[in-house]
């Protein structure tokens, strides 16, 4: 039998908020329950029940890596030994800090990785003696990033 996952019923102003959230985290209750016309206390319930239901699942800093001296940003396609090797894998990508981001995928790689360097030295560091190194891991391909293009939250509702 197939359970489905039960998800927490968003109405126009918990989507708004979210909207408002990924947009700018960094306001404060005050100034979303302005743009909203409802209190502070009503939006810092509204965000505890968001993130108790774990649709929020971090606040933090979108950072300018190139300004803080990381120049490369390189995409790493995985290529398992065997498909059961994952959860090994995953758990030795977790251990270095330039993967920043990380999905198990089908198609041609096993796992598809965005990795964060400070130059090509660095980067063939961390492929070489860090990630080729990871038990279950047959090999890999590199696609350095020239520039980003896009980089969005996906907005649930529009905001001004």
């Amino acid at each position: 039998m197939i359970s489905k996952k039960k998800h927490l019923e968003l109405d126009d102003i918990d989507s708004k908020i979210l909207s408002i959230l990924a947009k700018d985290a960094r306001l404060s209750y005050a100034e979303i329950g302005k743009k909203l016309f409802i209190s502070p206390g009503t939006v810092h319930v509204r965000i505890k029940k968001l993130t108790d239901a774990k649709l929020i699942k971090a606040i933090r800093a979108d950072l300018d890596y190139g300004n803080l001296g990381f120049d490369i940003t390189a995409f790493l396609g995985i290529y398992l030994e065997k498909s059961n090797m994952y959860e090994g894998v995953k758990a030795e990508l977790l251990k270095i800090k330039e993967v920043v981001d990380a999905h198990y995928t089908t198609g041609n790689y096993s796992i598809f990785a965005k990795i964060i360097c400070k130059d090509t030295g660095h980067l063939r560091d961390v492929l070489s003696k860090k990630i080729q190194n990871i038990k279950g891991i047959q090999r890999t391909e590199t696609f350095i990033s020239l520039e980003e293009t896009l980089s969005r939250p996906l907005f649930l509702t529009e905001i001004d």
